[in-house]
């Protein structure tokens, strides 16, 4: 075999490989049951700042609002940032630095660059309204596995959006 046969084939395997390693199975039909924890899937959230800010990754959250843990991944899967909160503390964790936060409040803003309401991301999870100054929840879709909060004051204004893993 010449050598640009053996070099196309291996560059077939490869691509192969990356494609394969991509795909994502089709997600069940029916219903979704948001009630139990922990959660996982994707999130995104837009800031409508100068100039606008969009982050997006993959997610697990466990525990709960006064002590819990949410991993951030990428799309490959490597851990982005991992933040455990306790009452008093909240460390977030990025690769090898690690940094402490008096509350989760002041942690996710950090991380985000505007606060969020991860506490009541717990109780709108499982289809329960929970208030939150300036924020606006939207659970109709809960059962597809999908949630949308907006920040609409103070501004700038924010959309978080969740589509939570079957």
């Amino acid at each position: 075999m010449s050598r640009a046969v053996r070099a196309g084939l291996c560059l077939l395997a490869v691509a192969t490989f990356l494609i394969a390693g991509c795909a994502t199975p089709a997600p069940a039909i029916g219903q979704f049951d948001s009630k139990i924890g922990p959660w996982s899937g994707r999130l995104g959230l837009t800031v409508a700042a100068e100039p606008p800010q969009q982050f997006s990754a993959g997610f697990s959250l466990s525990g709960g609002p006064q002590a819990g843990e949410l991993s951030l991944t990428s799309p490959l899967g490597s851990t982005l940032a991992v933040m455990q909160w306790q009452p008093g503390q909240a460390v977030l964790r990025q690769g090898e630095q690690t940094r402490h936060y008096v509350s989760l409040d002041a942690l996710a803003a950090e991380v985000t660059g505007t606060a969020l309401p991860v506490r009541a991301l717990f109780a709108w999870l499982r289809g329960l309204p929970q208030a939150v100054e300036g924020w606006e929840a939207d659970l109709s879709r809960l059962p597809d596995g999908r949630l949308l909060a907006r920040r609409l004051a103070p501004p700038p204004a924010a959309e978080l959006r969740v589509v939570l893993d079957r």
